[in-house]
């Protein structure tokens, strides 16, 4: 039998969220390792708050790296990528540092990945404050809606029971081989300082990657922390935002880069984007209407859940 163990990097960027940051490596410090081997790599762009310190205090064996302070998040995360290939692992796990882990999380999702050839696994995201609502799982492109369409009602009772297939993973925590790296190469961080996991995976799934979704690795989040509403700041602030800013979430040239590389085609993006400014328009806001009833995920991807 053999006794060879999965080499697992762990790498999240972060930025003066001290008490965060040491939570999340509080539970990453009780991981069920069994077969495993983990190393954590921490991307410290900057903080003045003390975060370097605390690590080097309460989490010695973790490994620290001082970014410039402007590197955000995309080439935080590429620049822990980078120096976690060094190390030689099998898979890289991309996290959030506002996170809380199962301690039997890991297994599951390396046993996912290595039972399915060519996957990248996305692990069952939950929010803090309401720890059985999911958050962020599984969107489906929607042209005619102008965007993904994220799901709002999804609980932990609603999703299927095994793995099943997506077509995007967000970037809270992801799972990827280190030959999806090499074949498909790191997040754009000149397009999307902020937002490089919004067309990663996506990529990584046309070039024949499977993205899956393992019900069984749950992770807690932290709420995001939505941006200031356009029509609420000034003309130049306003035109920063919308159109030099490609770090605001709001952004559109940010957004039509996405809606072109990340969408199923760069047909259905230029009409998603389209879409999008014309709802927008009506709304005068960039806010997306929740779907008025939802079917539970184990429904709407009945067909998509892996074979055992």
């Amino acid at each position: 039998m053999s006794t060879e163990r999965v080499r697992v990097e762990i790498v999240a960027p972060v930025h003066n969220r001290k008490d965060i940051t040491l939570k999340c490596l509080k539970s990453l410090s009780r991981l069920d390792t069994t077969g495993l081997t983990v190393h954590v790599i921490i991307v410290d762009d900057g903080s003045t708050d003390g975060t370097s310190e605390g690590i080097a205090e309460q989490f010695p064996g973790v490994e620290v790296i001082q970014g410039s302070g402007d590197l955000w998040y995309t080439e935080g995360t590429n620049v822990g990528v980078r120096a976690a290939l060094r190390h030689d692992p099998d898979f890289v796990l991309m996290i959030n540092d506002d996170a809380v882990f199962d301690q039997d999380f890991l297994r599951f999702m390396v046993e996912t990945a290595t039972k399915n050839e060519r996957s990248v696994v996305g692990s069952l995201l939950l929010l803090w404050d309401t720890p059985h609502k999911l958050f962020q799982i599984a969107p489906v492109w929607d042209t005619w809606f102008g965007d993904w369409r994220h799901w709002h009602h999804q609980t932990v009772w609603t999703v299927p029971d095994r793995p099943w297939h997506v077509d995007s993973i967000v970037g809270n925590c992801v799972l990827v081989p280190v030959a999806a790296f090499k074949e498909g190469g790191l997040m754009d961080s000149k397009k999307y300082p902020n937002f490089g996991d919004a067309v990663f995976t996506p990529k990584l799934k046309r070039l024949g990657w499977k993205l899956l979704i393992d019900p069984r690795a749950r992770v807690f989040c932290l709420p995001n922390t939505l941006p200031a509403r356009v029509k609420k700041l000034g003309l130049r602030k306003a035109f920063s935002v919308l159109i030099t800013d490609l770090g605001n979430g709001h952004n559109l040239r940010r957004r039509l880069y996405a809606y072109l590389e990340g969408a199923p085609s760069k047909v259905h993006g230029a009409l998603g984007f389209i879409v999008f400014l014309f709802r927008a328009g009506l709304t005068d806001s960039y806010k997306k209407t929740s779907h008025a009833q939802e079917p539970p995920l184990r429904e709407t991807f009945s067909s998509a859940v892996v074979d055992e």
